[in-house]
């Protein structure tokens, strides 16, 4: 009987260069799994393979040398335990997020209840080629949100409040794209809002919390990590609304549907369509 490998890479099997062994990628949002979910790895891992799993560069878990024969009886081991296999091939892969505003004293976005979400709404969305969407919760950039087809960061968008502030020029020091003059003679703070990359850095330094702020997201478009690698690039302002959020993604998606040719990359689209079409279309539901 033939074996459809295609069908097979497309349910999170990779062929390995050991005859009928695979390397069962798990499914992931954000890399979390419970400790029970990972008793359950443990166990498939040492019954069906050698004993060990693999951490992908995507925060997932692979279980290699799991043989052919094997594959429907480890499908049903997963899924006793709560555990389903990921996805491969041209559809939106698995969506990395950092911990978060949740757990972390730099968060400034719920990256893990919004990768659940995205994971609801576009995981394993059939498209052109693969999509890959990543969230950090803030400049810090841990999940380098750059690197993906589309990646989200925490920002936050600085307001100044005169009353509170004693002019001691902190803000100013700390704005990575000197975006703040504070004139401490003349009691003044000039901030150039189209200087702002909407890190927070100003807000977090300032002594007398006369910065405050609205927390949102900082989107890139077609970031590329492979044999050509490609930054995402930013030309929205920061996005507020979360549904604004799913309406931006929405008509990103639709765009690569509609423009991209079979296995071509967001980024290379992009290149070859024209960029400023795309902005265009992007910015039309702002």
């Amino acid at each position: 009987m033939a074996v459809d490998y295609k069908e097979l890479k497309k349910g999170g099997f990779m062929r390995q260069k050991q005859k009928d062994c695979f390397a069962m990628r798990l499914k992931s949002v954000g890399g979390h799994f419970t400790a029970a979910q990972l008793g359950t790895v443990q166990h498939v891992a040492e019954k069906f393979g050698k004993g060990y799993v693999h951490l992908t560069s995507r925060q997932g878990i692979e279980i290699p040398y799991i043989k052919l024969q094997d594959i429907d009886d480890v499908k049903a081991a997963l899924a006793a335990g709560g555990v389903s296999v990921g996805v491969c091939g041209p559809r939106v892969r698995t969506i990395t997020a950092c911990q978060g505003a949740a757990t972390c004293p730099s968060g400034l976005i719920d990256t893990v209840k919004l990768a659940n979400e995205f994971d609801k709404r576009y995981g394993g969305k059939e498209l052109p080629h693969k999509f890959k969407f990543g969230f950090t919760g803030c400049h810090n950039n841990c999940l380098k949100a750059e690197e993906n087809d589309m990646g989200i960061k925490g920002g936050v968008l600085p307001r100044w409040t005169s009353d509170a502030c004693i002019y001691c020029g902190v803000c100013g020091a700390v704005c990575p794209e000197q975006a703040i003059t504070v004139d401490k003679a003349a009691q003044t703070v000039t901030f150039d809002k189209a200087k702002c990359v909407y890190c927070g850095k100003c807000i977090k330094s300032c002594p007398t919390d006369a910065w405050t702020g609205d927390h949102g997201f900082v989107i890139s478009f077609g970031g590329l990590y492979g044999n050509r690698i490609a930054i995402g690039r930013h030309f929205l302002p920061i996005v507020f609304e979360e549904e604004k959020l799913y309406e931006i993604v929405d008509v990103t998606l639709k765009f690569f549907e509609e423009h991209a040719k079979p296995s071509e990359r967001f980024a290379n689209c992009l290149d070859r369509v024209g960029w400023d079409k795309f902005q265009k279309t992007v910015e039309a539901v702002l």
